[in-house]
Order: C-alpha cells, then structure tokens, then sequence
C-alpha cells in the first residue's frame, strides 16, 4: 500500500469558481481586456509545468491527448474495456484533473509528489484502449515511455521537491545543489540581475565545471566567461502571452493600464525583470480599474532557494460590495501601524495607501490559488513606492467551507462555533495579514552609492538598546539575503500581525463585528491559528528535516510560540478516537487571549521585524528554525502528532474555472464542479493551437532531459 500522503483520494473536493455574475456586469470592452488577460495567463501557466518537474509536461501532454480525443465521459467506456472498474475510473480522472490544478505532479500546497491512485498496468492498459492510442499508436507509446516511471516513483529524493538530495527542483539541473545556488546568487548580485525569472543548469566544458543562468524571454542573448546569462527559457510560451497582452493593450481603460502592458511584454521579450518592475509601477498607479490582473514571475515559494519566481497570472472583477470594507481598513491603517509592537524608526517613513479590493477570479493560472495576495514582491517598490492587497472572495466562499463530520482536532462545543465563524474571522485575518502584515516594517538599506535611509548614528536595535550593526547593502534584497527561509518567515510576520491587530475592536467593527460577535471572531481566528499549526505537521518531512509549505510552517511556529507562553493558553493533548485510531485535541482559554496571548505574540512579532529590518539573517534564521524544529522531545512529541496528522488529513480542494471565447461577443464557457469538469475546461482551454502548444512542451522537456538523469 502506497501511504495516502502520496495520492489524491476519490472523494477529494472539487468545486466550479463562480464569476458568472460579476463577468455579465462587465462592459463589452471589459470583456475583451479580461478575455486576453485570460489568455496570455493560461499561456503563461503552462510554463509551471517546466519548473516543477522532468515529467511533468510530458504527463500533460498524454492526458491531453486523451481527452481531446474522448471527453470522460466517452473515456469511461475505454476504461471499462480495459479492465478497470468504476473506482480505478474515477481515480484516474481525480489524478489528471489533480495535474491540471497543480500544473504538474507535485502538490502546490505542500510540494508533495503524488501519483495515480491505481496500478500502473491499468493506466497502461487504459492508454492503450483509448481512442488516441489507436488514432496515434507511435506517438502515444512514446508519450507513456517518457513518463511512465517518473509517473509512478517515489524515490526518496522524487517524494518532494528540493534541492540536491533532499528532493526534486526543475528550477536547477539535478546535479545542482545548494552550494551552487549560493554561487548563483552572488554571480546574479554582481551583475545587479534579479533571479525571479531564471533557472540554473551546472555543466561542464573541456573539463571545466560551468553555469547556464537562464532568462525566461522570446529571445536568446549574452555569454559571460565560464558563468553563462542565456535569454529565451520558454521562449514560445513567452511569445504567446507577449501576443495576448499586445491584444489587451487596445482594451485598455487607461494609460496606465496600457504602459503597464507595455513593460510587462518589454519584460517577457528580453527577460528584464527591471521592465517588469516597471510595469509594476503603472499597475499600482491603476487605481481601482474594474478588471484586476497582475502577471509574471511572482512568488518564490517552490524554489528550494527562495529567490526564483513561479509564473502566474490572474484576472478577476471586483467586488465593489466587499471592496468597501477594506478601504475603510486601508483608511484606518495609518492609525492601527502604530500599534504594532517596534519603534517608530522600524516603521516605513510614510504608509502608502493601497488598493484594497475583493475580487470575484476569472482566471488564475499557475499551481494553486491563494486566499489573498500583497504584490508586487519587490521590495525596493513596497518600501518607497507602494503596492497592492486583494482578497479573493469567490475562492474564500468555496475553500473553506468545513463540514463538522470532517473537522479535526476540536473539541466538540469547539465544532459548532468554527464552523459559523470561521469565514468571518478568516476575513478580517487576510485583510490584516496582507495589508497590514505584508505592507508593513521598514529594512534598513545603505545604496550603491553609499546613502543610508536610516540614521545609522540614532537607530537602536530594542532586544539589546545596542545601536543597529547591520543593513542591506547594495543590491542585496530579503530573498536574497533570507533566502530558503524567506518566505515562511515573512508569511509568519503577517500572520502574527493579524493576530495582534484581530484583537483591536475598531479592526473587528469595520467588519461588521461588534459585541458578543466580534469575540467570537477573534476566539476562532486565534483557534483556526493553532489548529493550522497543528495541520501544518503534514507538511514537514522528518527525513529531510525540511518544511514543504510556507504558510503552514509559520503556523507551527506560531503554534510553538503560544504552547511556550504557557498559563494553559493552548492546550494540545493526544487521545483515542471514537474510531478506536490515535487523535488528538486542541484547546484555547479564551480568557487569556488578550493577556499571556498578547504578550506572546507582541515579544515574538518584535524579534521577527527587528532581525528582518537589520538584515540580521544570523539572528533570525536562529530564532525562526529554533522554532521550526520537529521532534519527539519535551513537552509534545511533535514526530508522533504528525503520524496522527498524517492519518486525520484531509485533500485541500481544486478549482474549476471557467474559460473565456470570442463569438461575435465574448462569452463565458462554465464546467461542473467535477474531475470531469475540470478535465474538459482544460481540454477547450487551447481550442487553436493546442497541438502545436502540446509539441513544444515536449520539445523543450526533451531538450533537458538529460540535466536529470
């Protein structure tokens, strides 16, 4: 028996994203600029199929090839020839539709490998029997030799992605490790080249070990001694959303959307990751458009190193009814900074005001869809310039909705409470997480030319009184110097800022909570807090000891914080289930919230700013990977509980989207939400050219192929 960790089970929840209303709402001309937007981002998403794995594009390419020839439901009568039987069916569809949410076949949310949930002969068999096989016998038995046994391994080095032996990563050959990626990164520093949007091959010439830094671009440049700069990664995909975004640009509601377009295929086209940056600038200029999109090499969570950017677009429609809520937020933010718990000069000089909208998704392609999102990531641009926050509303309507027979680890009056207010609670905790969470702190930087944008002679470090002794400098960045835990550290800041700021009624009355409400909002945020950091178990690989996920290792870590804290703040016990198997229960005396709670995270959230505002990767990567530690001693055998974990999980949910057409006008084409459903929007994702795009995925797989063997 394969463990379930490594599989995708039948009952998994799959449902439709509706944006039905709000694309009617759209003007003809709105359409259209969404239309293409949508387009250069399902273009663009493919290329998440190259940087997660070897197979992964190939393994695409085959289901494609079925299903374009027989929808699943016409499958199902192959399938049933073949051998298998209904569950074996529906396995197979929950694993291809389980690769198209993902864009590859390692998890987006975990970073775990999964594979089919049936035997290998039988996909074979299945293969074999379908209507794309007898059409294409060569081409399709050629497909299942290329992929077939990375489908099904699970090596301990294929079981997750990493980098060097501790898993898989296509953003580096596979005889990179992290030694090579630290020599990149100052390679890259040296030339002032950002590694959002690049991959890293090792190679060897006339005996010489060299390096090929790739730029994702449609063209090919530049050669740099024995250290290569190589534009043109996904130079055909980068085409084909550089010709969808020049489309977009005559749908344009402003200048500041069409010179935002203007860098973005500026960008694409040389691999400028500085043009990118500069349409950045005119999207946070774009002040409330209707249409919503942002594009390109964004977060770094999947690179082991923490510096290059998965690809990812989206375009969604706003919601101007929620919207509302967080302008009200965005205008009391400059009074709630304050309180956070460092000194004023640990603090952006000015708080510039951003968009904060809720949007209904239209598009989202990459490998998974968030909650919500503070972008750009550049941090040269949030910290002078500004940003933007948005909460994704019809992804939070249908991703959190708990059923109490499937609800973990509560006690049971516990139940009943989480399920009614966990919406509301998650709602005020993504608006301060990312507005307030992201958006603020300052980092002390010494430029190229020597300025200081701090008084190096006055600013005091608040752990030691001791004057500050370090800053960035140069084009040293928080990725780049915080590297492999950048991201979940940063993400562990925000959440502890949501969890300080949740507990201020003002916050709790601009949503809509007041009195005996607005405490049960804040119990249950603090609760669903400790309970994720629980869940986050699922997500640490003891064999590596290495975290998988961001989110839910800062939400250990969290967990940790308040367990140390004490005074019966958070109880964690194990137990026996009703089902006879090992469980656990986690508890939150609710009366000390707003004092040992409090107090916890205020001394907490002050050490994670001060080490990230001096740059001080020394004293936060100690205090953060202290807390990250898993391991059967003290209190909580933490190693156990994840086993308990392990065996309680429940499969995060996929998303159906729906696609976008020109017939005359612009129409929107909706799908069930099924595996089948999900199956056949990708099948009519590409309705003109998805052979040709189907062929240069395997050309570019083939022409790597050999980087991981």
């Amino acid at each position: 028996m394969v463990d379930s960790q490594y599989y995708l089970p039948n009952d998994i929840g799959i449902s439709a994203l509706d944006c039905r209303e709000a694309f009617r709402l759209l003007s003809p001309k709105e359409q259209m600029y969404a239309h293409y937007l949508s387009r250069a981002s399902w273009y663009g998403g493919l290329i998440v199929l190259i940087q997660t794995s070897p197979e992964s594009a190939n393994i695409y390419v085959l289901l494609q090839k079925m299903f374009r020839a027989q929808a699943p439901q016409q499958l199902e009568t192959a399938a049933t020839a073949a051998g298998l039987s209904a569950e074996e069916y529906q396995a197979f569809l929950v694993y291809a539709a389980g690769l198209y949410a993902n864009m590859g076949n390692y998890k987006s949310f975990g970073d775990t490998k999964f594979i089919p949930n049936l035997p290998k002969e039988k996909f074979k068999a299945l293969v074999w029997e379908s209507l794309a096989f007898k059409q294409s016998p060569g081409d399709m038995e050629a497909l299942w030799g290329c992929c077939c046994e990375s489908l099904y391994s699970l090596e301990d080095k294929l079981k997750q992605l990493g980098l060097g032996e501790k898993g898989i990563s296509a953003y580096f050959s596979g005889n990179c490790c992290l030694e090579d990626a630290e020599f990149a990164q100052k390679f890259l520093d040296s030339k002032n080249l950002s590694a959002y949007n690049t991959r890293l091959f090792k190679t060897e010439i006339d005996g010489k070990q060299c390096y090929e830094v790739r730029l994702a671009s449609t063209t090919v440049l530049l050669r740099e001694r024995m250290k290569f700069v190589v534009r043109g990664d996904y130079a055909f995909l980068m085409e084909k959303v550089c010709q969808n975004l020049e489309k977009a640009k005559d749908c344009a509601a402003n200048d500041n959307q069409k010179r935002m377009l203007e860098e973005y295929i500026r960008s694409f086209t040389c691999g400028s990751v500085e043009a990118h940056k500069e349409g950045s600038r005119y999207w946070i200029k774009d002040k409330g458009p209707i249409v919503e999109s942002y594009i390109g090499f964004i977060e770094s969570y999947r690179d082991p190193f923490g510096s290059r950017g998965e690809f990812e677009g989206f375009v969604a429609v706003v919601n101007k009814a929620m919207s509302a809520r967080f302008a009200q937020l965005v205008s009391s933010a400059e009074d709630l900074l304050p309180e956070l718990p460092w000194p004023p000069a640990f603090e952006k000089d000015r708080f510039l005001k951003p968009d904060f909208t809720s949007l209904d998704v239209l598009t989202f392609a990459g490998s998974g869809i968030p909650a919500g999102i503070n972008i750009p990531n550049y941090d040269d641009i949030r910290q002078t310039e500004g940003f933007k926050n948005v909460s994704l509303g019809n992804v939070l309507a249908v991703a959190y909705a708990t059923q109490k027979d499937k609800l973990t680890f509560l006690e049971e009056n516990d139940k009943d409470l989480y399920i009614k207010w966990k919406g509301p609670s998650f709602e005020v905790q993504v608006g301060l997480h990312e507005l307030l969470g992201h958006g603020s702190g300052k980092l002390f930087v010494q430029d190229d030319k020597g300025k200081f944008n701090f008084d190096q002679t006055a600013v005091r470090n608040p752990e030691t009184g001791e004057l500050i002794s370090s800053w960035y400098k140069g084009s040293e960045t928080w990725d780049s110097k915080f590297s492999t835990i950048a991201s979940s550290y940063e993400e562990c800041r925000a959440e502890c800022v949501g969890l300080y700021l949740c507990l201020n009624k003002e916050v709790l009355s601009i949503f809509g909570n007041e009195g005996e409400d607005a405490e049960e909002v804040v119990y249950v945020n603090w609760l669903n807090m400790v309970r994720a950091g629980l869940l986050g178990l699922e997500f640490y690989t003891p064999e590596s000891k290495s975290w998988r996920q961001a989110h839910m290792q800062a939400r250990f870590v969290i967990l940790r914080v308040l367990l140390e804290a004490g005074e019966g703040l958070v109880g964690l016990k194990e137990c026996t289930g009703a089902d006879g198997r090992p469980d656990a229960v986690i508890t939150l005396d609710r009366s000390k919230t707003y004092t040992v709670g409090k107090s916890a995270i205020q001394s907490f959230l002050c050490k994670l700013q001060v080490h990230k505002s001096t740059a001080d990767v020394e004293g936060g990567r100690a205090l953060y990977e202290g807390y990250s530690a898993v391991t059967a001693d003290g209190t909580h055998n933490f190693l156990r509980l994840r086993e308990t974990v392990l065996l309680r999980k429940e499969a995060r949910k996929m998303f159906v989207q729906a696609n976008t057409k020109i017939k005359g006008s612009c129409l929107l084409v909706e799908y069930e939400g099924s595996a089948a459903g999900l199956i056949q929007s990708f099948v009519e994702r590409f309705p003109d050219d998805a052979e040709k795009v189907e062929a240069q995925l395997l050309e570019m797989t083939c022409m790597d192929s050999s980087c991981w063997c």
